[in-house]
């Protein structure tokens, strides 16, 4: 889903002495698997995750007696709870040896077969949060850079030596490495003339993965804009706050309650970190701040309507026209109920607070054309003011 944080997580699972490999092919023949399998008016991104994974089983890259397969979910009120029982179902008829783990915070699972440290986590934190500021500095680097590469090969760099620190337990020095990793790209030649900004909403399995959105991010650059993606970590804190706000709207605490409220305080304070530093440097464009997205949130929508993405779709919205971002693509599959309500359906309220706005929706599909969903995108590109 996010290619350059969940490298960084394969790293977590490797000094932990797991064997593990990150699925990134984006053939066709991936598609067509996962339809073999998957319903079409499912889920798309469901259809590709379980594509994937047969891909890889029938490709006789693997011992199918000497593997597992993991997916990590969020355990959220729609389809994508089901992703678990789908994978199992697919695997069911031929290889029914093959155990299939889940990796959420939401119970889907009981018989995980392993378990996440308090170590492992913290790691996984990191990951996340480094993650964030690499593709945040990648996306600018690589829309101005004078010479082609340049971008890329400082990417593979750090995702190299930020692999390293997990190993020789140096990734919590968090302030050196994001100044090292400001500086390292803010060093890349970049011309100095400004492009139009492009944000990018929606799904978090869209919105994120190259996969699922036909590379919309190299799509974007590739047309002279500059996308700007939200942090991966406004979705951590968007499902943290979710617990505790219900506990606040429908009156019911338990200690799971002060958990999430404990973690939502600790991570805001890791995102103001690197907002922080960020700003302070002044080259590359810094996370929104997830307290105004709550802000935004109570005076579009509501912050209890958190199916799918809920709210927060609508307020990465308003935030990036608020900084000047009037340019957005909606990213969502094809008959995603909730985001359709909370992206095309919110799309009137917030032009109605921000005149500018230049939204334009796009439906992923396995039917449909990526000649159709780009020329979309050139149509809100002609409109940029």
């Amino acid at each position: 889903m996010l290619p350059i944080h969940f490298g960084l997580i394969m790293a977590v699972f490797l000094q932990h002495g797991f064997d593990i490999e990150l699925l990134t092919s984006s053939e066709r023949s991936v598609t067509d698997e996962g339809l073999k399998h998957v319903h079409n008016d499912t889920c798309y991104p469901a259809l590709l995750v379980i594509g994937q994974f047969l891909e890889a089983i029938k490709s006789g890259r693997y011992d199918v007696n000497k593997i597992a397969v993991m997916i990590s979910q969020t355990g959220g009120g729609c389809r994508a709870s089901n992703y678990l029982f789908l994978l199992k179902k697919a695997l069911k008829k031929d290889y029914p040896q093959i155990p299939v783990l889940s990796i959420n915070f939401s119970g889907l699972q009981k018989e995980q077969g392993f378990s996440v440290s308090l170590p492992m986590f913290w790691m996984f934190l990191h990951a996340a949060l480094y993650g964030d500021i690499l593709m945040n500095c990648y996306n600018r680097a690589r829309t101005y850079e004078v010479n082609k590469g340049d971008a890329r090969r400082m990417l593979a760099r750090w995702e190299k030596r930020l692999a390293h620190s997990f190993t020789d337990g140096s990734y919590k020095r968090t302030r050196h490495y994001y100044r090292r990793i400001l500086d390292d790209f803010a060093g890349v030649p970049m011309h100095k003339f400004d492009k139009p900004k492009v944000g990018i909403v929606g799904e978090i399995y869209v919105k994120y993965s190259p996969l699922a959105n036909n590379n919309l991010e190299d799509f974007l650059i590739r047309e002279g804009a500059e996308p700007i993606v939200p942090a991966f970590i406004d979705f951590c804190l968007y499902c943290a706050v979710n617990t505790v706000n219900d506990a606040a709207i429908y009156g019911i605490r338990s200690p799971k309650t002060l958990l999430f409220d404990i973690a939502y305080k600790f991570l805001l304070k890791k995102s103001y970190e690197m907002t922080e530093l960020i700003k302070s440097q002044g080259v590359f464009e810094p996370p929104h701040d997830f307290e105004e997205l709550r802000a935004f949130a109570d005076t579009l929508i509501h912050q209890g309507v958190k199916m799918g993405e809920g709210w927060l779709i609508p307020a990465e919205m308003s935030a990036l026209c608020k900084h000047g971002v009037n340019n957005i693509v909606v990213a969502q599959p094809f008959g995603c109920l909730p985001n359709h309500i909370v992206g095309r359906g919110m799309n009137r309220v917030v032009r109605e607070n921000f005149p500018d706005a230049n939204i334009v929706a796009v439906d992923y599909d396995p039917g449909a054309t990526r000649v159709n969903q780009e020329n979309r995108i050139k149509l809100m590109l002609s409109n940029v003011k």
